[in-house]
């Protein structure tokens, strides 16, 4: 599995800490946002959350980790996009229920809010529960056959709902898609694990039209 993380400028200080946390885990791990305060570009929760869709959406990666000090910004923000079933993630249980219940493709986790002492232990148990047993399978099992209905429903809704993310990112001000084409990382990333189809094509072309 490819795994993205994604933190924002408010958070970035934790970013080590999910790195760490997510060691000995049988994933690729990519650190794609922000690992300091000092960094260019400096990317919000608003940043954050689009680049998750775009990952998703291309194929680039399997799941994506973010966050923000409460985690409910990034959690609105890329719950806007096509494609992205995201949960707020703050302990262990809701780790494993999300996973089972859920089979979401992207967490946010409050980096910031109740962040306090063996808070890096936390992050550890979360990632423990968030890739125990088998994900979509169901909880309790009684009612495995209706969630998984419920999931696949919700997967329509959300197509249905939503237009295409090409036009989302026509669409948005340009100074949001300028400031994510200027981060290197996140476009060589995509360049390289990207589905090679149109919207990948024109998403590169987008970077490139805005940065001009």
């Amino acid at each position: 599995m490819r795994i993205a993380v994604l933190n924002e400028v408010s958070a970035c200080s934790r970013n080590i800490d999910i790195l760490n946390a997510l060691r000995g885990f049988d994933c690729e791990v990519f650190n794609l946002g922000m690992t300091c305060a000092e960094e260019h570009p400096q990317l919000t929760y608003i940043h954050t959350g689009l680049m998750a869709a775009m990952l998703l959406n291309l194929g680039a990666a399997d799941f994506v980790i973010g966050g923000c000090g409460t985690g409910q910004g990034f959690l609105i923000s890329a719950m806007q996009y096509p494609g992205v079933f995201c949960g707020l993630i703050s302990e262990p249980s809701d780790a494993y229920l999300f996973s089972l219940i859920n089979d979401g493709n992207c967490i946010s986790l409050p980096l910031l809010k109740g962040y306090g002492w063996a808070g890096e232990l936390n992050l550890k148990f979360v990632f423990e529960k968030l890739f125990d047993g088998e994900r979509g399978s169901g909880y309790p099992k009684s009612r495995s056959e209706s969630q998984k209905a419920s999931r696949k429903l919700l997967a329509q809704v959300s197509k249905a709902s939503h237009k295409e993310i090409i036009g989302i990112l026509k669409d948005i001000p340009a100074d949001v898609v300028s400031t994510i084409a200027k981060s290197k990382k996140f476009v060589d990333f995509i360049e390289k694990y990207a589905e090679d189809n149109v919207l990948k094509a024109e998403i590169l072309n987008l970077f490139n039209e805005v940065q001009k």
